[in-house]
């Protein structure tokens, strides 16, 4: 497609991250891209924007999308303002999960009602590309209107999630309060096959994705897979391996979907030779190991994103030992700033990391694999400085500019009928 290609999309999402800012750049770019809608499209060119205090202007910054014409983006506000209110006032019960007056879950509905009436509108539509929890009214009217129907799933497929979960329950009692997922509504769920059976393609990030979707026959339409980019590999220079302790880098939500018990284990195992850095929030607060955890090991519950990639710099390996996944940005992260990943085949990891070359894959649950990567590091700077410089190559390689093409190329066919 090129820039004169008629512009025949609508993307939506309720919050735009950093995936869905590469995908709506490489639609414009493309000249396809009609409209983008979300939550908050911030104005930060806005004339009263220097007048704002610091933290809401920083706040505000990351709903920004810059690099889109001001003249395509649409912003669907209200219930989204006031759901970051009593988020910043404590305000709890008006956020509780699925049931608060300004919970995620009405907020995504309600955002997703509001793109879908806006379809009509909207002349020389072809096609519309929404997300999960997010896509069903809208594909509803799409499908009414004859639009070609576009799905992103971004985590695995739900079925897979319940099962993985049930069995970490039982394996780990005490870390079942993390393991949010398991709330999940009957209501929700069904939502989220309903919007499958109305799509006429999927995209998804990883393998992973992909196959939880083909073990339950979830879908019958075709399966994109189109791994997410990495950032420009860092020009900083690389911190050499000391000899001290191996520092270790977590970085996520804190909680049992992310296996971070076992990355605790590990951890215990190697008995000083290893330094942990969590960065991340609880996902619960009444879990007792991880709360031991928060009190033992460094523990940073927020950070912006450019003190996250001086955080990567400052350590030695990452561990993502994800029990269930989409993909986790955060990998790409650490290989554009030299910092070698271990990580488990239930995430993007065997898609973006060799085996060896650019750190490890480790099998889901396995605290003794996780433990015997981190002595193998802590025993061998050498090797552990090799692989730095060849995570800042892969990082070159697997780009947002690939994941641009691949999904252009992947969107092209869907968009001419």
């Amino acid at each position: 497609m090129t820039a004169t290609s008629p512009q025949v999309l609508l993307l939506s999402h309720p919050t735009g991250n950093a995936n869905v800012r590469a995908a709506a750049l490489a639609f414009h770019r493309a000249g396809v891209l009609q409209e983008f809608h979300s939550c908050l499209c911030w104005n930060n060119r806005a004339f009263l924007v220097g007048l704002l205090p610091s933290a809401l202007r920083l706040e505000l910054e990351r709903r920004s999308f810059p690099d889109l014409p001001l003249s395509i983006q649409h912003s669907h506000p209200w219930r989204e303002a006031a759901r970051l209110a009593a988020v910043k006032f404590g305000w709890h019960r008006l956020t509780r999960h699925q049931n608060g007056l300004f919970c995620i879950d009405r907020v995504i509905r309600s955002f997703d009602r509001r793109v879908a009436a806006a379809l009509p509108r909207i002349p020389g539509l072809r096609a519309v590309y929404a997300y999960e929890d997010a896509a069903l009214t809208t594909f509803s009217v799409a499908q009414h209107l004859g639009l070609t129907r576009i799905y992103e799933l971004p985590i695995g497929y739900w079925k897979s999630a319940r099962q993985i979960f049930a069995e970490e329950a039982e394996l780990q009692p005490h870390w079942a309060p993390t393991l949010t997922g398991l709330r999940d509504s009957a209501f929700k769920l069904a939502r989220k096959d309903a919007e499958l059976d109305k799509a006429d393609v999927v995209i998804v990030a990883s393998q992973f994705v992909r196959q939880t979707l083909v073990n339950h026959r979830a879908c019958s339409v075709p399966i994109h897979v189109v791994p997410y980019g990495a950032p420009p590999p860092t020009i900083q220079p690389l911190r050499a391996p000391g000899s001290g302790p191996l520092r270790v880098l977590f970085v996520g939500s804190l909680g049992q979907r992310k296996g971070l018990s076992y990355l605790l284990e590990a951890v215990a195992q190697l008995a000083g030779a290893v330094t942990l850095t969590l960065i991340g929030r609880p996902t619960s607060t009444s879990c007792a190991p991880l709360t031991a955890a928060l009190e033992r090991h460094t523990a940073i519950p927020s950070l912006p994103h450019g003190a996250i990639l001086q955080q990567m710099l400052q350590h030695d390996v990452l561990v993502f030992p994800s029990l269930f996944e989409g993909f986790g940005l955060v990998l790409t992260e650490a290989l554009s700033q030299g910092l070698p990943v271990i990580a488990t085949p239930h995430t993007a990891g065997p898609e973006l990391i060799r085996d060896g070359v650019e750190g490890f894959i480790v099998p889901i649950r396995d605290s003794a694999a996780i433990a015997q990567r981190l002595a193998e590091l802590a025993a061998d700077r050498d090797r552990l400085a090799g692989m730095r410089l060849a995570c800042l190559r892969r990082a070159a390689v697997i780009s947002w500019s690939t994941y641009q093409a691949a999904l252009v190329e992947a969107v092209a066919p869907l968009l001419h009928h």
